[in-house]
């Protein structure tokens, strides 16, 4: 009898199981075995430029500010941020970097200069009134932001000025930041401002999109001033992980022409260089508007979203016909969706956008894409944290909010210092793009699948296998919304949240949601 009821009841699974799979549209293969590499937290990093209203009235409210601040630094966005324990953040530019000369934003707040912005002549602020976002005042300098990212335990990334200050400069500044104490008059300056001890930066650009707002230079040009401001750095306290700048989106020749420079000089030259900062923003499609699209509109703009895995696999490939051992690792430092003026928080927030359920989904596909290439990217740097292009956070006065951007980061959180490993989707497509495209990592027996159904309106049901592996537990938590346009507000700051459940995957079959973003914490037996 008891063998009778074993053979119905593995026979009822076996009927389940193939029932399943015959409902299955999709199938998402984890091979465990087959590692890619372990995941950099520094592929979660952030942004801050003296643009619109990223520092000043975003990061920076000042000591005085009726705004609850931590030393002039806006009290909620530091609790927020540390949540998602940030691991790097990049400053002061962006485009403004190669107009900053370090020096304006040290010393007495009240002595420092007062200078035009660079960002002063654009269109969009001719209406807006005199402030921050015209004159640079820069009450937020060096010190400063190494306050804010202490504050939030996140390393610096500082971008040097390369098309108007000198090797010297950078070099003064590097002086300034890491010379042990009482070694340097420059660290006598840092130490009369309250840094004793030297801050150890290890990241350092040098310059930024040199190809355009950095100085409009060829890549040859840009690669005789790398080593020029490479050259004979004096040792400090801390080493150094020099980034050059790298490609405008798909840009080969830049990559191709700057390496081949700098080993035609001398191949030892590539040890200088410890990242390639590639630049990719998806941009937007149709109208054009964070807020104001359409089903078409949203299919446009994740597809869009995903070349950057093409871009990568490109770049990676560029590299290697000169640098064939690959010391020289991809640095993604700017990257996100780019759409018009009209949906900011402020009309002085230039290139301040609300971003969306779809600009959630944009985040969750690049970040998926970073980890399927953990062995190739070792940065990257969403555009930007506060107030701009592809935020983690909305600001104004004393109203604060978070954005869907910025719980996807905190959902995929569990995937830093993890090791990716394969996970081959296979799934139909939706408008042109997969379906279904994600990533997965391991730590222990903590499997983390990270996975975006982009279909606007219809789930996706997955056949999910683990070959050579039994799932103990499980758990979902899922961001979605039935409205493609959801997004955050002053308002009503809670209207898309992720949602956490326990997840039955007994049979083997997961239902993502339209329209969502989805990770599952699979504990293996």
């Amino acid at each position: 009898m008891t063998t009778r009821r074993t053979a119905l009841r593995q026979l009822a699974v076996g009927l389940l199981a193939a029932r399943s799979s015959r409902a299955a549209e999709a199938s998402v293969n984890i091979r465990i075995d087959e590692p890619i590499g372990p995941i950099a937290p520094a592929l979660y990093g952030h942004f801050t430029e003296h643009i619109g209203g990223v520092i000043y009235g975003g990061v920076w409210v000042g000591e005085n500010s009726s705004i609850p601040n931590e030393h002039g630094l806006r009290k909620r966005l530091l609790d927020s941020l540390r949540l998602l324990r940030p691991p790097v953040i990049r400053w002061p530019g962006g485009c403004f970097a190669d107009s900053y000369d370090w020096r304006d934003g040290v010393g007495p707040r009240a002595k420092r200069p007062r200078r035009l912005n660079f960002w002063q002549t654009d269109p969009q602020l001719a209406k807006a009134p005199d402030g921050p976002q015209k004159y640079e005042p820069n009450e937020f300098g060096t010190a400063e932001f190494m306050r804010f990212v202490r504050a939030v335990g996140a390393e610096p990334y500082f971008a040097a000025n390369v098309r108007s200050l000198t090797p010297r400069d950078f070099h003064e500044w590097i002086d300034y930041c890491n010379t042990p104490a009482g070694k340097t008059t420059l660290a006598d300056q840092r130490a009369a401002s309250g840094d004793v001890e030297p801050y150890r930066v290890r990241y350092w650009g040098v310059g930024n999109e040199s190809w355009g707002c950095g100085g409009d230079l060829t890549p040859d040009e840009y690669a005789m001033e790398f080593r020029r401001f490479t050259s004979y750095i004096p040792k400090f306290d801390a080493p150094l992980n020099l980034i050059a700048a790298g490609p405008n989106g798909g840009d080969l020749n830049w990559t191709r022409r700057f390496f081949a420079n700098l080993a035609e000089k001398s191949p030892g030259l590539l040890n200088r260089v410890w990242g390639w900062a590639l630049h990719y923003y998806c941009g937007t499609a149709g109208k054009g508007q964070a807020l104001d699209f359409d089903v078409a509109d949203w299919y446009a703009l994740l597809g869009k979203a995903s070349r950057m895995e093409d871009l990568i696999v490109q770049h990676w490939a560029a590299m290697g016909e000169i640098d064939a051992r690959h010391r020289v690792k991809l640095v993604v430092d700017e990257w996100g969706a780019w759409h018009r003026a009209g949906s900011e928080v402020d009309p002085a927030y230039l290139f301040g956008q609300t971003p969306t359920l779809r600009d959630a989904l944009i985040s969750a596909l690049t970040l998926d894409i970073f980890q399927r290439h953990a062995d190739k990217v070792a940065m990257a740097n969403v555009a930007q944290l506060v107030n701009n292009l592809h935020a983690l956070f909305l600001a104004r006065e004393d109203k604060f909010t978070e954005t869907p951007n910025y719980h996807v980061f905190r959902m995929y959180m569990p995937h830093a210092g993890a090791t990716s490993v394969r996970a081959d989707f296979s799934a139909p497509q939706a408008a042109g793009m997969w379906r279904l495209a994600g990533s997965a990592s391991i730590r222990g027996r903590q499997l983390t699948l990270t996975a975006v159904n982009s279909h606007a309106t219809e789930e996706c049901a997955a056949a999910i296998a683990i070959p050579g592996y039994k799932v103990a537990s499980a758990s979902s938590t899922t961001l979605a919304s039935t409205d493609l346009r959801a997004h955050n507000s002053f308002e009503a700051p809670r209207r898309l949240e992720p949602r956490t459940a326990p997840a039955e995957l007994a049979s083997g079959v997961y239902r993502f949601p339209p329209a969502s973003v989805t990770r599952l914490d699979i504990t293996l037996a």
